[in-house]
């Protein structure tokens, strides 16, 4: 993932550009970035590597040398940027968030036609923002240009482009990122994370529709088109990596998560462990909810060294990952040692994390280790967002389990019963799971119980990564 944030202002935005940017830092850990429209119309960008510092200390030097009334900035996970483009449409940096899906296509076809060659790129790939441009670049005007992109584009891309004192922002065609924007006097800001307003002052105004692109100016905000019929913005917004404080669609990830632990708790036997617990940070809020609806004591089996660790699923070596996954979590050995623990997870994705904290638990002196997860099993690659690396399903661990169940031919016909609660095709696949996992017992949400505890009607709610079925068919 990554997260951006734009400001417009009737005065100098790059303080509230600075530190509304920052409020993004936990979606992503590789690099972060700024574009700031100079008195003399000219635009400014600084691009830091943050993988082995913070967003803040990499661009405090920076603040000094950037004045302007408008800009923007990411916190990005993988690539450079914003990206500075002039084409006919103009000059103007652009940050992008999401997925292309179909990257390799869309570049090939570009180059061989001869309208784009490409300069940027990251781990020896194709900067997507860089193809973004080259897609809008085809068109007369950036309005146009952003609607044909978003056409082509198979997965998902919302962006801020900055031209001149103004922001054009699009959220992605099907609404899979959110987009809100924000007002105080003087000033619009417009954000992924509603977490970015309140200590900036800034008031919530309303949320993009999908596929809904805007020009914000100093005076108003302009529709250029509007929303589509259609959303399906993610669930893990509510679920895992929304920040526990921002609001998404008027629905708020803390309260969300909360409700989400006490559905889970409503079919649970109280009688099995001892304490509730959550995986930090974002199983916390799930296991609240949890041991309050059950009537558990909630127990901080882990604290979180937060100062230099970041999210462990942005690394792409599964080493490092394991790496900062162990070092950031210590445990608590007096809230372990023969005790009964339940665990509540945002999600179990590769497994590998878990199990070595299954196995330090017990190394500790755990008696029994049961688990929840957040959601139901993930048994499809995200093909829409960032969400991991994976290239390919058998990284799940789920999606493991199932191949050895069916001797290895995982097809559609199978699948469906798999993703089914209940069956017995669900009920082996958990279990193959819990072995491997070295759990006393596991349970996993069930699909309409967590949509349930998000409040959102469910076709508006992305869930392929369980079931496979979406909008999108390729």
């Amino acid at each position: 993932m990554s997260g951006f944030f734009g400001v417009v202002s009737k005065e100098d935005c790059v303080c509230d550009l600075f530190y509304g940017t920052d409020y993004h830092s936990h979606l992503g850990t590789r690099r972060g970035g700024m574009a700031v429209t100079g008195s003399k119309g000219n635009i400014v960008r600084r691009i830091h590597d943050i993988s082995n510092a913070q967003f803040r200390s990499k661009f405090d030097g920076d603040l000094d040398d950037l004045h302007g009334r408008s800009g923007i900035g990411i916190i990005s996970d993988y690539e450079d940027q914003p990206l500075l483009i002039t084409a006919r449409a103009g000059t103007y940096a652009i940050v992008t968030v999401g997925r292309i899906d179909n990257i390799i296509e869309l570049s090939t076809e570009l180059i061989q036609s001869g309208a784009a060659h490409f300069a940027e790129s990251f781990g020896g790939e194709i900067n997507p923002t860089e193809l973004v441009a080259a897609l809008i670049n085809r068109k007369n005007s950036l309005v146009e240009g952003i609607i044909y992109a978003q056409e082509r584009i198979q997965g998902s891309c919302s962006m801020l482009i900055l031209q001149g004192n103004s922001i054009f922002a699009a959220r992605d065609r099907y609404g899979r990122t959110p987009i809100l924007i924000g007002e105080k006097e003087g000033a619009f800001a417009v954000t992924m994370e509603s977490t970015a307003f309140p200590n900036l002052d800034y008031q919530w105004k309303h949320d993009l529709g999908p596929g809904e692109i805007v020009q914000i100016t100093e005076d108003k905000i302009v529709q250029k088109k509007a929303p589509g019929d259609t959303m399906k913005m993610c669930a893990f917004f509510w679920i895992y990596y929304g920040y526990p404080s921002s609001t998404y669609e008027q629905v708020n990830a803390e309260v969300a998560r909360c409700r989400n632990g006490e559905s889970l708790a409503a079919r649970d036997d109280r009688d099995s462990f001892d304490s509730v617990c959550g995986i930090p940070d974002s199983g916390i809020p799930h296991a609240i909810g949890y041991s309050n609806a059950i009537g558990k004591p909630y127990l901080r089996a882990f604290v979180k060294y937060t100062p230099t660790w970041p999210r462990s699923f942005m690394p792409q070596n599964q080493k490092v990952r394991d790496l900062v996954a162990r070092m950031k979590l210590i445990p608590v050995r007096d809230q372990i040692e023969g005790k009964r623990l339940l665990f509540c997870d945002d999600s179990i994705v590769r497994g590998t994390q878990m199990r070595d904290t299954v196995k330090q638990l017990y190394g500790l002196g755990a008696k029994e280790v049961h688990m929840r997860s957040a959601c139901p099993p993930l048994v499809f690659p995200c093909k829409f967002l960032n969400f991991s690396r994976s290239r390919s399903a058998m990284d799940l661990v789920a999606r493991r389990a199932i191949a050895a169940l069916e001797n290895g031919n995982v097809s559609p016909e199978n699948m469906d019963r798999y993703v089914t609660a209940g069956t017995p095709e669900y009920e082996a696949m958990v279990d193959q799971v819990r072995q491997e996992l070295n759990l006393t017992t596991l349970k996993y949400q069930h699909l309409d119980a967590m949509i349930e505890a998000i409040g959102l009607p469910a076709e508006k709610i992305c869930t392929y990564c369980w079931t496979g079925q979406d909008v999108e068919k390729k």
